[in-house]
């Protein structure tokens, strides 16, 4: 860790630290005002997606242009390898839903989970807004300056962190859910690895999501 500033790192680890703070300063102050409009409502998952792209998405762009003079979605891994990146996809998520039906049962539909924020915000679209600056640019630029296994660990561990704000201020903490996000976020860096493609993470977090929250409702 004697190395962790050299050249780029000081401004990536400004990053980091603008990134978390403004995510828990919107969890803990503005996600209270917003549950307030309804979670099922059309204006919430506006809301709700427009913050997750101001605050998740375009820093990384902005930071990958400007900062590293990079292409962001070529640095991203977006644009080549995509079709290997969705099969991968495919193949894991049909294994993850045997996962899920081996432990919860065959998938039942309840109108009430089936809202415009539980279909595109915390799922659909999830995977995108989270797979971007975690596996993308996060655990890419930590891969840079350290090995494989511990840019792995360390952006995986950041991704605990970033779900602490949330889970802390509605009371969901549990240490289980500490071990799956962790192993969750070390199962989509491997994914990025084999497949080459960030549409492996993405497509795979996204469809993770919808069969937990929409289909088996965990």
């Amino acid at each position: 860790m004697s190395h962790f500033l050299k050249k780029g790192q000081g401004s990536f680890l400004l990053y980091l630290v603008c990134f978390h703070v403004t995510w828990t300063t919107w969890v803990l102050l503005g996600y209270p005002r917003l549950r307030l409009l309804g979670e099922e409502t059309l204006l919430y998952m506006l809301i709700n997606v427009v913050v997750r792209a101001l605050v998740w998405m375009l820093p990384v762009f902005i930071y990958l242009r400007y900062v590293n003079g990079v292409t962001p979605t070529k640095y991203l891994k977006l644009r080549e390898h995509w079709r290997g990146g969705l099969l991968t996809a495919l193949v894991f998520s049909i294994f993850n839903f045997l996962f899920f039906a081996a432990q919860h049962g065959l998938p039942q539909f309840h109108a009430r989970g089936i809202t415009w924020n539980s279909v595109l915000s915390t799922t659909l679209l999830i995977g995108f807004m989270e797979e971007v600056p975690y596996r993308g640019f996060i655990f890419q630029q930590l891969n840079e300056w350290f090995s494989f296994s511990e840019a792995a660990v360390i952006s995986s561990l950041l991704f605990v962190t970033i779900h602490l704000p949330g889970w802390l201020s509605l009371h969901l903490f549990r240490t289980q859910r500490v071990i799956f996000i962790f192993v969750f976020g070390m199962l989509m860096v491997a994914l990025l690895r084999y497949s080459k493609s960030l549409w492996a993470p993405i497509v795979s977090h996204s469809l993770n999501d919808f069969f937990s929250v929409v289909l088996f409702r965990i």
